[in-house]
């Protein structure tokens, strides 16, 4: 297992690099690429063998593929997400109103909206100019989406915030009649406003993660779910062998939030694609191949939250620092099954950490992941895992430093063919 306060500080530097899923793509990248692996075009012929890697969009596919595999070699893909929930810039950004600077945005995913508010934020993503090129921008923390002050809504400790997604999350940047919010991301990367003719830009919260709490033991950060899981993935895929029986695979997947279905999401072609070039064989070939494969469908979960014990399961109540969960469903909204869970505990076990078991409340509806989208277009045994938080989907969650380096432990078993 990897030194928790040593894994914690590289996941704090991965996050802090990471404000929207285009700058996760290109860190992962960047970690890849320092790691020994190269960089594919998936426009160009490839020698698949070896540690490579593609990027689409905010999405990345890695692997190590050992020289010996061929067509009916199985695959050990390890599956997370790049993009987390919060707010998208819209068309027209900038908005005036009474005399204030806002930006035009919508909801992105389902993000706890009340932990948006009073935050200084920043706008990230990628613009692309009139060439077709791409530039990563960032602004800093640039916005703030006020709250209404308890002197104008007496009642509110009473009845609760209840925001409007239209009227009430649009974030302020400045007062007066000039400002542009695309002028100010075109300035950061390096561009004249009238050169961008497209963009995909989100915001992100720019308090920096932190260690807090008895010993240090407790880690807040913005975008957890689910850069905790990349981060994992790519630690050990770092640290995959050459020479498996396996080939080792990262599927960094965008637009989980959404519901995955894009050309870069779990639902769409991209893990497939890249699959079926490693595998260079039959489809007769690369089914077998599938048969004898498996995938960790790896995204954060929930621990137990001591202020609302009622909406958990009555016996099934995972605690931050107990391990990494083991997540089931019946509904099959985790793909979990009896023989994924046996590959978890050996991988578990193989890595010396403990795992726990995380099951919905019966009257709560349980949520998904890439996990049953994977075994159902892949046909590959998957088994739904995570790092615990508190706070899924607020601005700023909450999870264990050694759940997080104890799955980045898991993954490593995983890949070495626990």
């Amino acid at each position: 297992m990897p030194d928790p306060a040593d894994h914690i500080a590289d996941l704090t530097d991965f996050v802090t690099a990471s404000p929207s899923s285009y700058h996760a793509a290109a860190e992962v990248a960047r970690r890849l690429d320092a790691a020994g692996f190269s960089r594919l075009d998936e426009a160009t012929d490839w020698e698949p063998a070896g540690r490579h890697y593609v990027v689409r969009d905010g999405a990345v596919v890695a692997w190590v593929r050992p020289t010996a595999s061929g067509p009916t070699t199985p695959f050990r893909i390890l599956g997370a997400h790049t993009d987390s929930p919060g707010f998208k810039l819209k068309p027209h950004p900038t908005v005036t109103a009474h005399g204030w600077l806002q930006a035009g945005v919508e909801v992105y995913g389902g993000p706890l909206l009340n932990s948006w508010l009073d935050r200084e934020l920043e706008l990230a993503g990628r613009l692309v100019d009139r060439d077709g090129r791409e530039h990563l921008a960032r602004t800093g923390p640039f916005l703030r989406i006020p709250q209404l002050a308890i002197h104008l809504d007496r009642s509110v400790n009473d009845k609760g915030v209840t925001l409007d997604p239209q009227r009430h999350t649009a974030p302020v940047f400045g007062v007066g009649a000039h400002g542009d919010v695309l002028a100010r991301l075109a300035e950061d990367a390096g561009l004249r406003v009238e050169d961008v003719a497209g963009y995909d830009v989100l915001t992100a919260d720019t308090q920096a993660p932190r260690r807090f709490g008895l010993e240090d033991a407790l880690f807040a950060a913005g975008r957890l779910d689910n850069l905790v899981s990349v981060h994992a993935g790519v630690t050990a895929l770092a640290e995959a062998p050459d020479d498996a029986a396996h080939v080792s695979v990262l599927a960094a997947f965008d637009h989980e939030e959404l519901g995955s279905e894009s050309r870069s999401g779990a639902s769409g072609p991209f893990l497939d694609d890249v699959l079926t070039r490693l595998s260079d064989g039959t489809a007769g070939e690369l089914r077998r191949a599938y048969a004898e494969s498996s995938c960790l469908s790896a995204d954060t979960g929930h621990g137990i939250h001591p202020n609302y014990p009622e909406r958990h399961d009555p016996v099934n109540r995972p605690a931050l620092g107990g391990g990494p969960l083991l997540k089931i469903n019946a509904k099959q909204r985790y793909a979990t099954d009896a023989h994924g869970a046996a590959l978890w505990a050996r991988a578990c076990e193989a890595a010396g950490v403990p795992w726990q078991e995380f099951v919905s409340n019966n009257a709560v509806p349980c949520g998904s992941t890439i996990g049953p989208l994977t075994a159902t277009r892949l046909g590959i045994r998957t088994v739904d895992v995570g790092v615990p938080l508190l706070s899924m989907h607020s601005a700023r969650e909450l999870a264990h430093v050694d759940d997080v380096a104890a799955l980045a432990a898991a993954a490593g078993a995983f890949y070495a063919g626990a």
